[in-house]
């Protein structure tokens, strides 16, 4: 017959995948009205024991059995039946995969209120896909799904995924990965220590916090990340650690919501511990090793190397007697001392408490000599002018010159020599300060207390005189009253005067 028939396969796309389902027709050309019946075969080595009246060859379940060379013909015609000759053979390959969606975001955290994109596509790619979404309100779990195009914009945190279907009945692929999407509230998260200090030493105990501004404790799961070698899960608002070298590093944190969930605060701003391996060791400091008599002598302590401390002062009157502690403590670090005897500090901080080293000892003793030194200047003017020449004398009353040596401290960068007299000149506005002395027996070194302070102010502009006439109207006969005085008030002066005759010019 003349008739010719065709495989065609039912579907709009050219590969099968495994465990797919598949239509294959046969049709015939020019084949009319007539009523055929249809024959198949797979690799011209097969053929259907009976010809039926269903044109279409349906693989259920596709696998690797079935790939091959398919032919149909068709029959008319009874008794006496006509057949076609056998079609083209139509290749089917079944490819040996389940395939599987990607899911892909444009990016995974939004603010609230904002929005991400979400696609959806099949690997390896193919066609004839539509789409499902499915989401959860944590890995495990998800929704019955909603119907797309490929590619969606949602606004709610959550746990996607995706998978694509075609066909009828329905082939599903495998589902993607799935994509966590977090929603970024504006709530701002701060890492918080108790004590506040960053710079910590070995052994020593410190809690950092997770504050989340603007929200009730209550509502929020925390979580933490750090730099440090420290690598424990932390999971809680706070958390106490005992420093050590593994702690040192950059610490943030971020709050959870526990009701909108995959809903948190941005990431903290980090804080950085530093730790010392080396134990701290204070440092005391006396304004002077001689108590003046009726007097006392300032004791300074400090921990330079971090902040926080507070000081504590021991005291020994001799060599054989117990240390006592002499002061409360003092975050200052200073203490006014009037006994002589061997002192010491150290600094305390922290809870537990955490001790420095003890610090330096100085020996302090009581001062015998009650003579007093005063600074005096000369000539008497405690303003004076640059260019101008002054000295500074250290007298101590009641002594004879020949017991003392001197010396003298100042506010400026002057160190005047340990002299009796400190000249200066000519000045310039760097000798302004505050100048100081005492004595020191040449005997027994034993000192007098610290004078008090004298100011010695130097002006670097020049004086300049004001002469003043009264009255300003005169008359003949009339007598006049000249005034000079320097414009900046101060002491010391002498006045010249100088009389200026007119020229008189001659008419001829």
């Amino acid at each position: 017959t003349g008739n010719r028939p065709r495989v065609t396969i039912t579907s709009n796309w050219p590969e099968t995948f495994w465990a797919e389902t598949l239509t294959l027709r046969c049709e015939i050309e020019g084949g009319g009205d007539s009523e055929w019946t249809f024959g198949w075969r797979r690799d011209r080595t097969s053929r259907t024991s009976k010809y039926t009246t269903d044109n279409e060859y349906i693989i259920s379940q596709a696998a690797d059995s079935d790939n091959g060379d398919y032919e149909c013909s068709g029959r008319r015609g009874s008794p006496h039946s006509t057949f076609t000759p056998w079609s083209e053979p139509f290749k089917l390959t079944v490819t040996q995969i389940t395939p599987k969606a990607e899911l892909r975001a444009d990016r995974t955290s939004i603010p609230a209120g904002g929005a991400v994109t979400l696609t959806c596509d099949v690997n390896p790619p193919s066609s004839g896909w539509t789409y499902i979404l499915y989401r959860g309100d944590h890995p495990g779990t998800q929704d019955d799904g909603k119907n797309f195009n490929g590619r969606i914009s949602v606004s709610k945190g959550g746990v996607y995924r995706c998978r694509g279907v075609r066909g009828e009945p329905v082939y599903y692929t495998e589902y993607s990965d799935s994509v966590t999407i977090n929603i970024i509230l504006s709530n701002r998260a701060v890492v918080t220590l108790q004590p506040h200090w960053t710079e910590i030493h070995s052994g020593e105990k410190i809690t950092l916090r997770c504050e989340i501004e603007g929200g009730d404790d209550s509502e929020w799961e925390y979580e933490w990340e750090t730099t440090s070698s420290d690598r424990t899960v932390r999971q809680s608002e706070s958390f106490e650690i005992t420093a050590t070298s593994y702690s040192e590093g950059e610490y943030k944190c971020k709050g959870k919501h526990k009701t909108e969930l995959l809903s948190s605060t941005p990431w903290s701003t980090p804080i950085t511990l530093t730790v010392s391996e080396q134990k701290p060791k204070a440092e005391l400091k006396a304004d002077d090793t001689y108590i003046p008599v009726g007097g006392y002598v300032t004791l300074t302590c400090d921990v330079s190397s971090s902040s926080g401390w507070q000081y504590y002062f021991w005291y020994r009157a001799d060599k054989s007697s117990n240390p006592s502690s002499i002061h409360e403590f003092s975050s200052a670090g200073q203490k006014r001392v009037s006994k002589e005897g061997l002192y010491w500090c150290r600094g305390e901080r922290g809870n537990p408490v955490y001790y420095t080293e003890d610090s330096n000892t100085i020996q302090l003793k009581e001062n015998t000599v009650a003579n007093k030194a005063v600074v005096t200047l000369h000539p008497n003017w405690s303003e004076i002018y640059s260019k101008e020449s002054i000295t500074l004398r250290c007298e101590i009353k009641d002594g004879d010159d020949a017991e003392w040596e001197y010396e003298w401290k100042t506010s400026n960068s002057f160190k005047p020599p340990k002299e009796k007299e400190y000249s200066i000149g000519p000045a310039d506005t760097s000798h302004s300060g505050n100048y100081s002395c005492k004595g020191r027996k040449k005997s027994d070194q034993s000192p007098t207390g610290w004078s008090d302070p004298i100011t010695l102010t130097v002006l670097s502009s020049s004086p300049q005189p004001v002469l003043t006439v009264s009255p300003l109207w005169l008359s003949p006969g009339d007598s006049v009253t000249l005034n000079c005085e320097v414009k900046h008030p101060s002491a010391g002066w002498r006045f010249y005067w100088y009389e200026a005759i007119p020229k008189h010019t001659h008419w001829n």
